[in-house]
């Protein structure tokens, strides 16, 4: 009786192995398959992935360009109110003059730029 529950016990091992070594070929066959006959739930949670990194890239271009358009209306409003001052014959007191000229032109160009790089990164 013990010899045959021996045999027994073999046979079941063996086909224990075979059934092993077929899972793993069948796995290693749905591995390497293309990715559209993947399951189809993790396709769709991918797909919506995508679509949702796609929504906010054009969320941060159209913010980029509302931001630009917003720069250049204040440069104009502020050149129109300059001109609406100096017109009206009102001149900045020497004061005023030598703090301007402290700062020179460039110098305000590039920290008008480095303001519209940082809003735009925000």
């Amino acid at each position: 009786e013990r010899d045959t529950w021996q045999r027994e016990r073999n046979i079941l091992q063996n086909a224990l192995k075979k059934a092993e070594s077929e899972l793993a070929k069948a796995t290693l066959e749905l591995e390497n398959k293309p990715v559209v006959e993947t399951s189809s739930p993790k396709l769709q949670r991918l797909y919506r992935k995508y679509l949702r990194a796609e929504s906010f890239r054009k969320a941060l271009v159209y913010q980029k360009k509302y931001l630009l358009l917003l720069l250049g209306g204040f440069q104009e409003c502020e050149q129109a109110t300059l001109s609406l001052i100096a017109r009206m014959g009102i001149y900045p007191s020497p004061a005023d003059l030598q703090l301007s000229g402290s700062r020179s032109r460039p110098f305000t160009k590039f920290r008008c730029a480095v303001r519209a790089i940082i809003a735009v990164s925000r």
